[in-house]
């Protein structure tokens, strides 16, 4: 709990901007202002990552998870449901991770659960992103396995292809 309450409209708001700076971080690439959205102290929880605390911590990792396959061919991070709730200041979502066109105009994704704690002026306290890691890397494989089989497959989903279906 924030122990601030924060009015729908504000939350909604909020929400609003935190979905454009992810969405213009998926096109330019630029994972900084996704980050310098958060709070200096933010705690962002990832389950399979681990806990960070403060943009020094989520930082590096956002840069190396977001521009290493396959999170390089992620192309946006759009909601497909969000929950506001006031008195404690979050907004509860399901996330999709489409990834690139393969080459024939299949969309490949895999959802994750994200709740998000809102500090007020425009900044985030907290973040859980929930999901099961095995539903990733089944998307992927997926991806990888449509696009070898349309040549498109690059080296580094090759590569991780093998690491990851030994």
């Amino acid at each position: 709990m924030t122990g601030n309450t924060f009015t729908r409209d504000e939350l909604i708001q909020a929400f609003a901007g935190f979905e454009q700076t992810v969405d213009r971080a998926a096109h330019t690439r630029d994972w900084d202002p996704w980050v310098d959205q958060y709070t200096d102290d933010v705690l962002y929880i990832e389950h399979a990552a681990g806990t960070m605390r403060g943009h020094d911590e989520v930082r590096p990792w956002i840069w190396d998870t977001m521009e290493t396959f396959p999170g390089s061919y992620m192309t946006s991070f759009p909601s497909r449901w969000k929950v506001y709730d006031e008195a404690s200041g979050r907004v509860i979502c399901e996330l999709d991770n489409p990834m690139r066109d393969p080459g024939d105009g299949t969309i490949i994704s895999a959802t994750n659960i994200s709740i998000v704690t809102y500090a007020g002026d425009g900044k985030w306290c907290r973040q859980e992103d929930v999901y099961n890691p095995l539903r990733f890397v089944a998307a992927t494989l997926k991806w990888c396995k449509k696009a070898q089989e349309l040549g498109t497959l690059p080296d580094v989903a090759a590569e991780w292809m093998a690491k990851v279906a030994r």
